[in-house]
């Protein structure tokens, strides 16, 4: 089952990517750029496994049916 497609993916890729590396590098304050790496999971996820549970929920989809 596929309802997130094409650019929607790339993005929610990167910016899942670009969260996750704030736990690595950038200034780094206690607490706060591991709940900022936590957040990067979601949106790499749903990236990675085309699937967004809220777009169910709403009944929105990016990809096309083959």
């Amino acid at each position: 089952m596929c309802n997130v497609g094409g650019i929607d993916r790339i993005v929610r890729i990167i910016a899942g990517v670009s969260l996750l590396s704030l736990v690595f590098v950038g200034d780094q304050i206690i607490g706060q750029n591991i709940v900022w790496g936590w957040i990067g999971i979601i949106p790499l996820a749903t990236g990675i496994f085309k699937f967004c549970p809220a777009y169910s929920l709403f009944g929105f989809k990016s990809c096309s049916d083959k």
